[in-house]
């Protein structure tokens, strides 16, 4: 009898749960609640898909009830996307929401500014509305959509074929090649009047000059960037900023995402590629982020002026090297680069690199471990197979006033083959370099009592940077580089403040009293 009753009662419950209809549940009357009031999705460019955000939609009663309508207000012709509960579109009925329960909707938008404004930017919005007929509740939508300008491979309509560059053979003789195109003459200038957004690699012409104008934006859609070609030339014309948060005359490039979550995320787009026989590049008032490599300069012209002349620039998030220079000729002051996958300055197979007033600094968190290798690495080879290293001669590597840190222990780190030259010099700078271990204590290359090598070096004192992992490689007034450069000193930082010439400070910084009073 006890199975009996049991099972009589099992079959009970399965009769009523089978009898029971969700639809019978009766209907919201404006006691919904909400996560948000207003979601924001941020700014996009127009044309391109914002990402995806949620909010959800709360039943706080003790009974189970129906949203009879959800729906955009702007109705069949709004640009926003709703996915409710699991099904896609733009109005929806009788939607449930079970007793102390809630539901997810989610958001997206595409929108074409020249179909609403012939302004730059343009506020667009709507509102969600539920239960439309006796008790409406909304939460409004708002997003700020661009005006750019949008650079691209050209599509082969026939084979549907992308435009490619080619960079050279494999070692079997087989092309290889990227998605990009080359600029046309009445693309190379680069103004601020509208934001460009490029898509593949945007090359140079051989013979052609690209000049950026001040206060000028490019973005880079993932796997694209820049390449300037043999006898090409990149200048950035970048200029003091009056404004430290606008930054209205920088020169910034950055990845096509412009909502907050990407705002650090290294490795959005590709690098900006100075290739072999590309000359007298300038850049000055830039910032590079958010790229694989932010630089990547392959050899230069053979002649005695630098290839590059890098000012008042700064680098960041790069999810492998800042500035990677192969046998390369740069002259640079007032550069910060920090936050690499990697190396945030590699001075590789030789070449002539003169630094001043410079901080390179690594404390990236990017990946999984730490770092093996440090915020600086001078080399003279490159080892391209299993038996095979290239070699190439180290002219010069010079850092003058230079703040070269980081979060582990050795940030300076040479690696020599002998037969060709290898000539640095370090004056007064601030190393890390912790040689706990004892690992470099018999090696040349590090005999930090050399004079000829390594003068008026301050190691391991603390920079007293503003906040290093956030990219604010300021010094303080408790900083070991305070009045410890070299004199004398003309100029400014590379903030604009006027250096002391008696007593100036190591790094691109010029020391200041933090808000927080530290």
């Amino acid at each position: 009898m006890r199975y009996l009753s049991a099972l009589f009662l099992l079959i009970v419950i399965i009769f009523w749960s089978s009898c029971r209809k969700d639809f019978e549940s009766g209907p919201s009357i404006g006691n919904l609640e909400f996560s948000v009031d207003t979601l924001f999705l941020d700014t996009v460019f127009t044309n391109i898909s914002s990402s995806t955000y949620s909010f959800r939609v709360y039943n706080r009663t003790n009974d189970d009830f129906t949203i009879p309508t959800i729906a955009l207000e702007r109705g069949e012709s709004s640009n926003y996307r709703l996915n409710v509960d699991g099904i896609p579109g733009k109005s929806f009925e009788d939607i449930q929401v079970l007793a102390k329960d809630s539901i997810f909707i989610f958001v997206e938008t595409t929108t074409d500014i020249t179909s609403q404004t012939n302004d730059l930017e343009f506020l667009y919005t709507d509102r969600i509305i539920f239960d439309a007929g006796g008790s409406p509740q909304d939460v409004d939508l708002v997003t700020l959509v661009k005006d750019a300008i949008f650079l691209f491979p050209s599509r082969d309509a026939m084979t549907g074929e992308v435009e490619t560059l080619l960079l050279g053979v494999d070692n079997e003789n087989n092309e290889i090649r990227i998605e990009g195109f080359f600029l046309d003459n009445d693309q190379l200038n680069f103004t601020n009047e509208k934001p460009y957004v490029i898509y593949g690699y945007a090359a140079v012409p051989s013979g052609e000059t690209l000049v950026i104008d001040p206060g000028a934006r490019i973005h880079f859609h993932a796997n694209s960037g820049l390449i300037v070609a043999n006898n090409a030339t990149l200048q950035v014309n970048g200029e003091l900023s009056t404004d430290p948060e606008r930054m209205e005359n920088e020169v910034i490039f950055e990845g096509d995402r412009l909502e907050p979550g990407f705002s650090d995320i290294p490795g959005q787009w590709g690098t900006i590629w100075l290739t072999a026989g590309s000359t007298g590049h300038t850049i000055n008032h830039a910032t590079i982020k958010n790229a694989t490599a932010g630089i990547l300069m392959d050899s230069n012209d053979g002649g005695p002026d630098p290839t590059l002349t890098i000012t008042n620039t700064q680098i960041y998030n790069s999810s492998n090297v800042g500035l990677l220079a192969r046998t390369a000729n740069i002259l640079g002051e007032n550069v910060v680069i920090n936050n690499a996958g990697q190396v945030a300055l590699n001075c590789s197979l030789g070449g002539t690199y003169n630094f001043n007033h410079c901080t390179f600094t690594n404390y990236s968190s990017i990946g999984t471990g730490f770092r093996q290798l440090p915020s600086v690495l001078i080399d003279n080879n490159l080892q391209i197979s299993d038996t095979e290293v290239v070699v190439a001669d180290l002219l010069a590597a010079n850092f003058t006033n230079c703040i070269i840190y980081g979060n582990q222990d050795l940030e300076l780190l040479f690696s020599r083959v002998d037969g060709t030259a290898f000539n640095y010099n370090f004056q007064n700078s601030l190393i890390r370099f912790n040689d706990f271990n004892d690992r470099f204590v018999d090696d040349p290359l590090y005999d930090f009592d050399n004079t000829s090598l390594f003068e008026n070096i301050i190691f391991n004192e603390d920079p007293d940077f503003k906040a290093p992992f956030d990219n604010m490689l300021n010094i303080g007034d408790n900083s070991a580089a305070n009045g410890r450069a070299s004199t004398p000193t003309s100029g400014t930082d590379i903030l604009g403040t006027t250096r002391n010439p008696a007593a100036p400070d190591i790094g691109a910084y010029e020391s200041t009293v933090f808000e927080d009073g530290n």
